[in-house]
C-alpha cells in the first residue's frame, strides 16, 4: 500500500509540474480594445493606385517558393536557346541532320554540326537496294563541326565582320574565313554591298606504309559588288576570286531575279583555271517559319 501510495503521488507532481497554469480567456471588450486601430496610425496606403499594383508577385507556390510565370518563361527562353535539329532525308537512303545552338546573342555566335547518317540495312532487299543506289557500295556516316560569329565594323570603313570555322575530321579537312561587309545606298531604292573575303583551307592526307602523311594549305581572297534593286527585286553580282592553287584572279559575273514570293532564278558566267568558261542557271525555292 505504502508503494502504491508513492507512485500515485509521484505522478500527480509529474502532472502538475507539465500542465501550465489555466487562464480564463479575456473578454470581448478587451480584444476589441485590443485590435482597435489607432486613429494617429499612418495610412499605408496612401498616394497608391491599386489598379497599378503587380498582383503576379503574388503568384508563388506556398510550398515551393516558386513562381509558376517566371518558370514557364525560363523554360520557353531555354527551348528557344537550346538546340535546333533539323533533319532532310537524300535519295540513297541515308539522312542529313543539322544540329545548331545559339552561343552569345551579343555578336550573333552559334556553333553546330552538319551529319549524314547512313541507314543500316535490316533486310537483303535494303541492302541490295542501297547498293544499287551508290554504285555497289554503302553509304557511309560522315560530319562537320563549325562556328559563326558577326561582329559590327568599324565606323565608317565597313559595317559588318562575318567570321566562319569549319572541321571536317573524317575528311582531314579544315576552314576558317572572315568577310568585311560595305553597304551603301544610291539612288532611289538601289543600294551597292561590297564585300572582301579571305580564307584559310587546310587538307591533310592519311599516311600510308613508305609514304608519310602531309597537310597542304590554300589560301583565298574574293573581291564582290551587288548592286540590289528592291522594287524590282534584281541583283547583280560582280566578282574576282584569288587563289594560291590557281595563282591568278578569276572573274564571275552574276544576276538574280525574285520572280514571286519565295521564288528566284539565278544565272551566272565564271572562268575556270583552265581557261573555260563556268555557266550555270538555277531556280530555288525558300521558306522561313
Amino acid at each position: 500500500m505504502l508503494v502504491a501510495a508513492f507512485i500515485l503521488g509521484s505522478a500527480l507532481t509529474l502532472q502538475a509540474q507539465i500542465i501550465p497554469p489555466f487562464s480564463s480567456p479575456a473578454s470581448d471588450d478587451e480584444t476589441e480594445a485590443a485590435e482597435a486601430p489607432d486613429v494617429n496610425d499612418p495610412d499605408l496606403m496612401k498616394g497608391i493606385d491599386v489598379d497599378k499594383l503587380d498582383w503576379s508577385q503574388l503568384a508563388v507556390d506556398a510550398g515551393t517558393g516558386i513562381d509558376p510565370m517566371a518558370a514557364k518563361k525560363r523554360a520557353q527562353a531555354a527551348a528557344r536557346e537550346g538546340l535546333d535539329w533539323s533533319s532532310n532525308p537524300n535519295a540513297n537512303g541515308s539522312s542529313a541532320v543539322t544540329v545548331k545552338q545559339s552561343v552569345s546573342s551579343f555578336w550573333d555566335t552559334r556553333i553546330g554540326a552538319d551529319m549524314t547518317l547512313a541507314n543500316e540495312p535490316r533486310t537483303m532487299s535494303e541492302l541490295l537496294a542501297q547498293k544499287a543506289t551508290n554504285g555497289g557500295n554503302l553509304p557511309q556516316s560522315s560530319g562537320s563541326a563549325w562556328a559563326t560569329a558577326t561582329a559590327p565594323g568599324a565606323g565608317a570603313i565597313w559595317d559588318k565582320t562575318a567570321v566562319e570555322a569549319r572541321v571536317d575530321p573524317g575528311a582531314e579537312h579544315s576552314k576558317i574565313g572572315a568577310s568585311l561587309t560595305k553597304s551603301v545606298p544610291l539612288s532611289g531604292d538601289t543600294s551597292l554591298t561590297l564585300q572582301n573575303g579571305y580564307s584559310v583551307n587546310q587538307q591533310g592526307t592519311s599516311a600510308v606504309p613508305g609514304i608519310g602523311g602531309h597537310v597542304t594549305r590554300n589560301y583565298e581572297t574574293d573581291q564582290s559588288a551587288k548592286v540590289t534593286v528592291t522594287d524590282t527585286g534584281t541583283s547583280i553580282v560582280a566578282g574576282q576570286t584569288l587563289s594560291t592553287t590557281d595563282d591568278k584572279w578569276l572573274r564571275k559575273l552574276g544576276a538574280e531575279q525574285k520572280l514571286f514570293d519565295n521564288v528566284t532564278v539565278s544565272g551566272s558566267v565564271g572562268e575556270t583555271p583552265q581557261g573555260t568558261l563556268n555557266k550555270s542557271v538555277t531556280a530555288g525555292f525558300k521558306k522561313s517559319w
